[in-house]
């Protein structure tokens, strides 16, 4: 792609491509760009690199490497670029799809600019999904008697739905123009009409958009041996958007999954209620189902693919209930690269040396998952749980737990690394019980 204006690529490390049928080719010292974004600083990006680097090598010695790009966006991109690049400079966008990957942290939106530069970052990079995996982090504060049956993965579709941006408010021409044509002939011929003083907004949902979106849900779900992957959808009343969501997702999983996948309507009919072993249960609900899913039988939830606006509603309800707002990560996912974000809020509350790095952290855990650095994801995600069980945890957790001790991100990522060489130990005492008893190590 030619060189940067400002990028200094290292001198080490090779670059992540993308295949022709569309897998990911990761050599095994994968440069990984990565941008600090507004409000997270080197004092929690410095101790974060150092523990993901150290998982890698304690897992893979000399095999495997990370190597660090940075890249630069909002203030700090003001800084490097001055005018007129501003603060999301060319060179990040092209970084960006030169390498594949990037973690990152949340941009702040300058005042009177027309769209957040989070979304134009993801509108110039084409990520389609927004993917979030929620899990309750044992010792961390929740409301739920049982938090930790809270495992899920939710794909939420993210270029259209009503977050598409499509709209116009009350009395503008463009929505006196709208309405004027569906009063006067699509509406009417429904027998409904909309009122004159109406804001109006458009609502697509496409079989392209929700085929690519549900299919990368599907390869997902059967890689990791996931148990069942729900349509999220208000398909009885949105019949011709959201209920055909729901059914292009049914058509998809038959046509190219077929071999791999079982409804649930087959299961109760044809298996006596259990799945066939090995088989993806397919199966869809409505909001009113899956929230009450979601806090009674969290357990029956995995991965769930939605539409823009339900998926919304059911992370930030996953995340309360698994107390993990302000601690998950989410990745927004193109066919041609993967950004993870940071869930940080721009914070001023808290010096930085004191803000939690664990959303950071399972970015990184993301990464590794994406990767295939399986054994790095498990060893970073099983290290960070023991840390905050074992009460040493930054100050917004430290006031919600009792007993717990307050340490600063750098001592908390000290601690996860303290605690590397016990959860390795704990791995293999696990696997030598399972190996002993006849059952498959599922790693």
């Amino acid at each position: 792609m030619g060189k940067y204006a400002r990028i200094q690529p290292p001198k080490r490390g090779s670059k992540i491509t993308v295949a022709k049928n569309g897998q990911l080719q990761v050599p095994d010292d994968p440069i990984v760009p990565y941008l600090t974004g507004d409000g997270i600083d080197e004092t929690i990006w410095r101790p974060v690199r150092e523990v993901l680097d150290l998982a890698v090598d304690r897992c893979y010695a000399n095999a495997k490497r990370l190597e660090w790009l940075e890249l630069f966006a909002g203030e700090r991109a003001e800084e490097v670029y001055g005018e007129p690049e501003g603060r999301l400079p060319e060179d990040t966008i092209r970084a960006i799809q030169e390498y594949k990957v990037c973690i990152k942290g949340p941009l702040v939106t300058p005042v009177g600019s027309t769209q957040p530069l989070d979304s134009v970052l993801r509108d110039r990079l084409d990520l389609f999904a927004h993917v979030q995996p929620i899990r309750h982090l044992e010792g961390a504060p929740s409301p739920l008697k049982m938090p930790n049956d809270i495992n899920i993965v939710v794909f939420r579709e993210y270029t259209e739905d009503v977050y598409c941006e499509i709209e116009w408010k009350k009395g503008s021409p463009e929505a006196k123009q709208l309405i004027g044509f569906l009063n006067d002939d699509l509406a009417k011929k429904l027998n409904k009409s909309v009122r004159p003083d109406s804001s109006i907004g458009i609502k697509p949902i496409s079989a392209t958009a929700t085929k690519r979106l549900i299919r990368l849900a599907l390869e997902y779900a059967i890689k990791h041996r996931r148990r069942s992957i729900t349509f999220l959808h208000k398909g009885s009343v949105m019949r011709h958007t959201e209920g055909f969501f729901r059914d292009w997702g049914y058509e998809l999983a038959k046509k190219e999954f077929g071999d791999y996948t079982v409804t649930e309507q087959q299961v109760r009919e044809d298996h006596e209620g259990v799945a066939p072993r090995g088989k993806l249960v397919v199966r869809d609900r409505t909001p009113n189902d899956i929230f009450q899913e979601m806090l009674f039988n969290p357990e029956e939830m995995d991965v769930v693919a939605t539409t823009n606006l339900n998926g919304h509603y059911l992370q930030s309800l996953a995340m309360a209930a698994a107390g993990q707002v302000g601690l998950a990560p989410q990745a927004y996912v193109g066919a041609k690269a993967a950004v993870f974000e940071a869930t940080h809020p721009y914070v001023v509350s808290e010096t930085s040396h004191e803000q939690n790095p664990t959303s950071l952290l399972l970015c990184g855990v993301m990464l590794f998952d994406h990767l295939g650095w399986k054994d790095s994801a498990e060893l970073v995600t099983n290290a960070l749980m023991k840390t905050i069980s074992d009460g040493k945890v930054t100050p917004d957790l430290q006031s919600k737990m009792e007993d717990a001790e307050v340490v600063n991100t750098a001592e908390f990522c000290e601690e996860i690394i303290e605690n590397f060489e016990e959860v390795r130990k704990s791995r293999v005492r696990q696997a030598m019980k399972r190996q002993s008893s006849g059952v498959s190590l599922g790693w």
